[in-house]
């Protein structure tokens, strides 16, 4: 696996693919700069070698070329983040571009426009990322979020620099985690999958099986299996047609001697809403016109215990309704056993969009070991999927 460490970028020009997909507020400001904090070490590294960056992204969905979409927005945060100066091109291939990219100074940076205003990146043109590949002298690939993407500037721009490319500092940090997870991690090794639904997590689940050796059930999917088991779950979110497949997983966790630990007990509603009416309830006997929207206090009680019993911890999915204030408190316990294993060795990694914006909403970002950027690429790492921006760079 090549890094920024086996490579000296001295009067080298890095064509570097980060992820600056960030969220912009009314007035075109960056709400939140994760990402480009994210890409810091990656630049800064190139830099201090002596050597000059081509920072290429994209911003959104854009319909061809739509101003709002474009990177120049994103500039001064840039600048802020990583201290110099960003130029910025109009476009990100043509003779134009390729004038500024060839006039750069070591030390420089060179911000293109929105790859995605041009259709021939999500096609993965091959023209197209050979026309980005005349940018740069070695292709850094920094882009976790995207690396489940076969797009141009992701994955087919990587086939014209055969010995110079390699994994920027996050993506290199990405791939190590999910390895300690998946492969390395020191047992016991536990997985924590919550969300509504159990479709969304089936892959994930019987991937992991082989590899841990304890798994947390809890959010929305709960219910499911709860009724497949045969308990009253009330008017509680259900999948009924994943009922058998849910017994599945539970038979195949026995013969794989997986344990797996469901809720005992939820705080429960007598509606969707932060303001009604609730109860502490056993998660079998759930009436109707009430509905499961939290972890219960024994059952928070009990995760806590096996999560302090592991050594390795993956983090994907919620415990309750946490975005209502009233359902959010067997996240935050989650949060808290979690920050007190890894604080007492364990290595706990965080991925998956409600998760990490759970640990960022309640503070627990620097308390975890590691929070992944991607949230698709994440789950198709766990799934066992083989990601072509990843693959591009090991070929």
């Amino acid at each position: 696996m090549k890094t920024l460490q086996d490579f000296n970028f001295e009067n080298k020009r890095a064509l570097i693919r980060v992820d600056f997909n960030v969220p912009l507020n009314e007035a075109f400001e960056v709400t939140d700069s994760t990402r480009i904090q994210s890409a810091k070490p990656t630049i800064i590294k190139v830099l201090e070698d002596g050597g000059s960056c081509v920072l290429m992204s994209h911003l959104g969905r854009p319909k061809g070329v739509q101003e709002e979409f474009s990177l120049k927005h994103i500039e001064n945060a840039i600048e802020d983040i990583i201290g110099v100066e960003v130029k910025v091109a109009s476009d990100c291939v043509g003779e134009d571009v390729e004038a500024l990219a060839n006039n750069l100074k070591p030390g420089e940076i060179l911000l293109l426009e929105n790859l995605r205003f041009h259709k021939e990146e999500t096609a993965g043109d091959k023209d197209f990322a050979e026309k980005l590949s005349r940018l740069g002298d070695i292709y850094v690939n920094d882009a976790f979020g995207t690396a489940h993407r076969a797009h141009a500037s992701t994955t087919v721009v990587a086939e014209f620099f055969p010995e110079n490319k390699c994994f920027g500092s996050l993506l290199a940090q990405e791939i190590e985690s999910i390895d300690k997870v998946m492969k390395t991690g020191d047992k016991p090794v536990l997985a924590v999958l919550g969300g509504a639904k159990v479709s969304s997590k089936i892959t994930i689940i019987e991937n992991i099986l082989d590899k841990v050796d304890h798994l947390i059930i809890g959010g929305g999917m709960t219910f499911t299996f709860i009724k497949a088991q045969g308990g009253s779950i009330g008017d509680s979110i259900c999948e009924d047609d994943k009922m058998e497949l849910a017994l599945d997983i539970l038979k195949q966790a026995k013969e794989k001697n997986v344990k797996i630990h469901l809720p005992v007990d939820v705080l429960a509603a007598n509606a969707f809403s932060n303001d009604a009416d609730t109860q502490i309830m056993d998660v079998t006997a759930i009436p109707d016109g009430w509905q499961g929207l939290d972890a219960g206090p024994k059952s928070k009680a009990i995760f806590d215990e096996v999560v302090n019993q592991c050594k390795t911890i993956l983090w994907n999915g919620p415990l309750g309704v946490f975005e209502m204030e009233s359902f959010a408190n067997g996240t935050i316990e989650l949060g808290n056993s979690i920050a007190e294993a890894t604080k007492n060795g364990a290595f706990s990694l965080v991925g998956g969009g409600d998760s990490v914006a759970a640990v960022k909403q309640f503070g627990f970002e620097n308390k975890v070991s590691y929070v992944s950027t991607g949230g698709g690429a994440m789950l198709e790492s766990l799934e066992g999927k083989t990601l072509p921006g990843i693959a591009a760079i090991m070929a």
